[in-house]
């Protein structure tokens, strides 16, 4: 050991000398884009400025435009894209010349703890840990400004030319969405996102410098900083350490690195991480995500040697078997005290329409969307995501369960399958009390077991259509009887009509013979007989609460359709506590529209186009008749207009209401008619809930 320090003397010690007057405010800029002989000490610095938390720096140089070097053409040419022809006082380049150019700052570390600025001075070593290193490069921001100049200019022509006749204000239906919780996993993806850093990073407020050449008296006053202000050696005791911990300095003990698992997207599944879950919980957030799998298929994504039983008994406390193969129960979907992301429907009406779809495909291989939304009654975004669980769509077939029927499992397995049918009956019952049906109206005919015959969609709807047009003419017959024994008691005139398929509850215009030429007599088409209030004197007569709530949603809506009204009651019913609103829950729809009439409301005929694609029920418009306002007369005229047309000019409209009424229309009333009972598109007008897309 002796030896080894004689070969290796020291030639000189030299004191070192930790200097904190700048440490905090210390940085090195760097040019990489410039080799070091060309400095820009000798440049003229217009300004700086500085966002200190995120050790971001711009610095504004001067650009010499009388050198040999610099293109005066090109230079005024990119003034003119950045600024355009006229001047003003935010003008990027007041001269009309390219004459300065922005650098902008990256951090070339993140962590300097390990980097400090060092002067030499007598033999005394003093160094200050730097804030910061950066490195500065030219920014080009002026061609963005120089792009969205451009494309202002573009709007502008496109708007010019564009007439104005139609110019006013779409007014547009806003959908109402529940918003679902965010989840921990969902708020740290947000927190990480781009977007986020880049709302952050904008909210931090620049500070302005001023900027001192190298040879500035003030560079000259703060470069003695560099300097240890204070040369005790008890104020530099980061310096004084033993051996042993400046060793612990220079090499600290190797830590163990934390395994951070990356944050994936919720409906993503690692099988690594599945794996290591419990049994349950494998099968159970599988047949989240799969929602209709067969058995052999979750036995090849389970490890292998994993037993079978087991896997039964965990897989029916998710899910129910059907036709062989196994879906997700609708609780593991919609839990309780949650509400569907589409309408808002709480999780209960979800889980009953869902078990509906189930239990119709234990039966059938297809089901049409029509007649599943005409029993359960939910919005048709929460059928269909019931129907895309388990099923595909065909053209002009309707739905298809997803796979095919799994034989072999059923026989495999005879106690399990007979286990999920006895379930299957008890949620049967259930349905059948709640929705009020019968399991005998939807099996085939002449078919004693499910799987006999599989009959096509077309099939099926030729089938319907028949059996609709024999209940017609039943129900035709049936109605001309009652008009006959009207007809005798009351001498009233019936005017008769054809009833539309699937409308055997529409209402028939009646006219008294005293009063053929008038229809003050009558009711939107009813007569004395035969309107809502003589049924309210019959005692039939819709529920109190119902007239209340059409009351109230057509002093909030002047105009609706029947569909539209429907949807809203579906959703006040879904809004309901348990035990309330016993009396609404077999509403009809000829009760629901004589609840309409009775509210100062009327039906408005609107000619839809032959090529219209609205069903029944969104071509029955209704709006309100009577308010006791003055505009009653100006919306009673509007209806007639849309009773000749299904859209209609602004201009027209105007014109009419003039003609009827004189010039004293106001442009305001005009305006708030046309807000409460119409929707604008393509520079047409239409009543609401009849705009054709």
């Amino acid at each position: 050991m002796a030896s080894g320090e004689d070969d290796d003397p020291i030639i000189e010690e030299i004191d070192v000398y930790l200097a904190k007057s700048l440490a905090e405010k210390l940085y090195l800029f760097q040019y990489p884009v410039r080799p070091s002989i060309m400095t820009y000490d000798d440049v003229n610095h217009l300004s700086a400025k500085i966002k200190p938390k995120q050790q971001k720096v711009e610095l504004e140089m001067a650009i010499n435009t009388m050198s040999p070097n610099y293109c005066r053409s090109k230079g005024e040419q990119i003034a003119l894209n950045v600024d355009g022809a006229t001047y003003e006082e935010t003008n990027t380049y007041s001269t009309k010349i390219m004459d300065k150019q922005t650098f902008a700052s990256i951090q070339a570390t993140t962590n300097t703890s390990r980097f400090a600025a060092a002067v030499f001075r007598k033999g005394e070593l003093h160094i200050t840990p730097l804030q910061g290193i950066l490195q500065l490069r030219p920014s080009f921001t002026y061609l963005d400004r120089a792009d969205g100049k451009q494309r202002e200019r573009e709007a502008a022509n496109e708007g010019g030319d564009s007439s104005q006749d139609e110019a006013e204000e779409d007014v547009k239906a806003i959908t109402v969405r529940f918003s679902r919780p965010e989840s921990e996993q969902a708020r740290q993806r947000r927190v990480q996102s781009y977007e986020f850093l880049q709302r952050k990073q904008a909210e931090e407020p620049w500070v302005h410098l001023h900027y001192h050449s190298l040879k500035d008296g003030r560079s000259e006053h703060e470069r003695q900083y560099l300097y240890c202000q204070a040369m005790d050696a008890t104020d530099n005791s980061e310096l004084v350490k033993t051996p042993k911990e400046y060793l612990a300095m220079l090499m600290p003990p190797m830590a163990e690195e934390k395994i951070v698992r990356p944050v994936g997207p919720s409906n993503v599944l690692s099988m690594a991480q599945l794996r290591t879950l419990p049994l349950a919980e494998q099968i159970k957030t599988l047949m989240k995500n799969v929602k209709v799998m067969p058995f052999a298929n979750l036995m090849g994504l389970l490890a292998s040697g994993i037993d079978s039983t087991a896997v039964l008994r965990c897989i029916q406390q998710v899910a129910l078997l059907v036709q062989g193969n196994w879906v997700v129960k609708s609780d593991v979907l919609y839990p309780k005290n949650t509400c569907s992301p589409h309408s808002g429907v709480p999780a209960e009406l979800l889980c009953r329409g869902r078990d509906f779809v189930m239990w119709r495909f234990t039966l059938e291989r297809w089901l049409m969307r029509k007649e599943v939304a005409a029993i359960i009654k939910l919005p048709p975004e929460d059928v269909k995501d019931f129907l895309e669980h388990m099923a595909v769509p065909r053209i002009n077939r309707g739905w298809e369960f997803a796979l095919p029927s799994d034989s072999m499992f059923i026989k495999k397995h005879p106690d399990v399958t007979h286990r999920q049918q006895m379930l299957w009956l008890g949620i049967q019952s259930k349905l059948e009390k709640v929705f009020n049906f019968n399991k005998d109206d939807f099996l085939p005919k002449n078919a004693p077991t499910q799987d006999s015959v599989h009959v096509s969609g077309e099939q099926r709807l030729k089938a319907a259509q028949e059996r609709a047009l024999q209940s017609q003419t039943s129900l035709q017959r049936a109605l001309l009887t009652k008009r006959q024994e009207l007809q005798a008691g009351a001498n009233v005139q019936v005017k008769q009509e054809p009833l539309s398929d699937g409308e055997d509850g529409e209402p028939m215009e009646t006219t008294s013979v005293a009063a053929t030429s008038s229809l003050n007599g009558t009711v939107n088409g009813y007569s004395g007989a035969c309107s809502p209030a003589s049924d309210h004197a019959n005692g039939t007569a819709p529920p109190a609460e119902l007239r209340d709530f059409v009351s109230k949603t057509f002093k909030r809506d002047s105009v609706l359709t029947l569909s539209e009204l429907k949807r809203l009651f579906n959703l006040h019913l879904a809004s309901l506590p348990p035990g309330h609103g016993g009396a609404l829950m077999a509403v009809s729809d000829r009760m629901l529209q004589d609840a309409i009439l009775l509210s100062k409301c009327k039906q408005i005929l609107v000619p839809f186009p032959p090529q219209s694609t609205a069903a029944a029920d969104e071509q029955k418009v209704f709006g309100v008749w009577e308010t006791g306002e003055a505009l009653d007369k100006h919306r009673r005229l509007l209806y007639e207009v849309f009773s000749s047309n299904y859209r209609v000019r602004r201009k027209a409209i105007q014109a009419r209401l003039v003609q009827e009424f004189g010039d004293d229309l106001v442009k305001a009333d005009l305006d708030r008619l046309l807000k409460e009972c119409c929707g604008s598109l393509g520079g047409w007008w239409y009543l609401k809930g009849t705009t054709q897309s």
